[in-house]
């Protein structure tokens, strides 16, 4: 078999290299692109645009984008949020303040308060509920303690965020809503008598 002439195969691989670097250069363009142009897609359909009003507001950034970025807020009309807690055991467990007034769409952050007055260890979580029913598929939480269960020493204090926004589709009728915590030690956690 004849091997193929130096030049041929010289000028084949810069071809190559060529080809090779066109395509490089295309990836790392889309892959630039992908980040703006995502974030463009989701303002533009009108999905996770809390999270794009968030990285303008954490960046600093002002002006147009911001207050483009937050047109969701439905500033004519506000939202009585109450807060409720139930503890079933011996702890206490409270919400810092009674109630919020809101826009929908507003991001809003409020606290609630945890302390395990036993002598011993313990497991919890909390179990969220919502009054009226039609609005608990409007109550979006973007930061809960109801999501994870907590391992609490005899005497431990905590405080958590709630962070949430009411859905601007929330019915023009309601006007208040409830969100009622209820706090339960989840058996097994923790070893029966374990002190701190």
């Amino acid at each position: 078999m004849p091997s193929p002439k130096p030049g041929l195969l010289h000028r084949d691989n810069r071809r190559m290299l060529g080809k090779l670097a066109v395509v490089a250069v295309a990836m790392f363009g889309f892959a630039y692109a992908l980040v703006p142009l995502y974030y463009t897609i989701c303002e533009a359909l009108g999905i996770n645009v809390l999270s794009v009003s968030e990285r303008l507001t954490s960046s600093g950034l002002t002006g147009a984008r911001e207050r483009k970025a937050s047109t969701q807020v439905d500033y004519s009309r506000k939202i009585t949020i109450e807060f409720d807690a139930n503890a079933r055991g011996p702890w206490d467990f409270k919400p810092a303040q009674r109630s919020v007034s809101v826009h929908p769409g507003e991001l809003t952050t409020v606290m609630y308060e945890f302390t395990n007055v036993q002598n011993r260890t313990m497991a919890a979580q909390a179990i969220p509920s919502y009054a009226p029913m039609q609005a608990s598929s409007h109550f979006n939480k973007l930061e809960c303690f109801c999501f994870n269960e907590y391992v609490l020493q005899a005497g431990e204090r905590k405080q958590w965020p709630v962070v949430f926004y009411v859905d601007p589709k929330l019915p023009k009728d309601v006007t208040t809503i409830t969100l009622s915590y209820t706090f339960f030690e989840v058996s097994g956690k923790v070893a029966a008598g374990k002190d701190s």
